[in-house]
């Protein structure tokens, strides 16, 4: 027997490599929570809060946050964070809303994230908005119901839960169905699926992020009357069999802790956060959980985003929160 194989068997040696496992896990937990921020606390140490990730598409600002001043719940602390930069303008919009507003000095989004969560203890549920993410009425209400009834009702583990997104790799297969245009996206672009690779065409192509914002169709012109739709059908979700686009989810500290929290290594880490909790998903048999009963906006794709800006300035009343139409 070599050396090895007595001292794996050794209790001891054993305990003393547990030990020794734990407490380095536990210092690359504390890791990636460390780094200089600039931090303006409006906290009210709710149950609930929301980060939004921003600081590069200043030209949605309006739309955007005017959706989330709207119809963010009283019940929700909402962090605006801004990763490798402090904006004044955002520093302004917390202000005139009683929201807190974290900057980081270092452009790495899974620091900012981790900071930001650490920075309200209190906080059970996590809400995480991208900049690009136009939110509607019951995006909040909806995503919370759907957890705590998928909770409790079914024989799943949560990882997260996200609502249905018209330009997403899983979501648009089904957002076209139930809009009635899955035919005549066929027509146009060939046969959709359910990958968000990245040389499918619901990332890579603008004019398929512009049919999705309602070119040539009346139907995705007004995402808010899709969404009110959806909110009035029975309760529905579905379960995600593949990598989610995570711009609009919610998840708890729980989840977050038994991550480790997320990843930071150099560079940006950009969609480190999004790697990193599918794969935990899966690995840990954890189900990602989309809500049939609300739909919102993604703005776009990146190779989508110089045409997308170009559409948005000309068409900017279909980002605009929508009247409900009187009967």
């Amino acid at each position: 027997m070599s050396i090895y194989e007595k001292l794996s068997k050794n209790e001891f040696c054993l305990k003393l490599y547990k030990n020794y496992k734990q407490k380095k896990y536990e210092n690359e937990k504390k890791k990636r929570i460390k780094g200089k921020y600039k931090f303006i606390n409006r906290c009210h140490n709710y149950e609930k809060m929301c980060i939004v990730l921003a600081g590069y598409k200043d030209f949605l600002w309006d739309d955007v946050f005017g959706r989330i001043i709207k119809y963010i719940p009283m019940d929700i602390d909402v962090c605006i964070v801004s990763s490798g930069l402090y904006n004044e303008r955002l520093n302004q919009i917390a202000q005139e809303n009683d929201w807190s507003y974290l900057s980081v000095k270092q452009n790495k989004v899974t620091l900012v994230q981790n900071i930001a969560i650490n920075l309200f203890p209190n906080a059970k549920y996590i809400y995480k908005l991208d900049e690009d993410i136009f939110i509607t009425e019951n995006f909040f209400s909806q995503l919370i119901e759907t957890y705590k009834k998928v909770e409790k009702t079914s024989n799943y583990r949560i990882g997260f839960v996200a609502p249905l997104i018209p330009i997403n790799g899983f979501c648009n297969v089904e957002v076209l169905k139930k809009v009635g245009l899955i035919e005549d996206f066929q027509k146009k672009f060939g046969k959709p699926y359910c990958d968000g690779g990245s040389n499918e065409i619901i990332i890579k192509n603008p004019n398929v992020a512009k049919y999705l914002w309602g070119e040539n169709n009346k139907e995705f012109k007004d995402i808010d009357l899709i969404s009110r739709k959806l909110s009035k059908n029975d309760f529905s979700y579905l379960i995600c069999p593949l990598r989610f686009s995570i711009g609009a989810i919610l998840f708890t500290r729980d989840i977050w802790d038994k991550m480790g929290r997320f990843m930071v290594r150099p560079g940006t880490n950009m969609g480190l956060d999004e790697e990193q909790f599918c794969k935990f998903c899966m690995i840990e048999s954890r189900v990602i959980v989309v809500s049939e009963n609300t739909l919102v906006g993604h703005f776009s794709y990146g190779p989508q985003t110089s045409a997308m800006k170009e559409y948005y300035e000309k068409n900017r009343n279909v980002f605009k929160i929508k009247k409900e139409q009187k009967k």
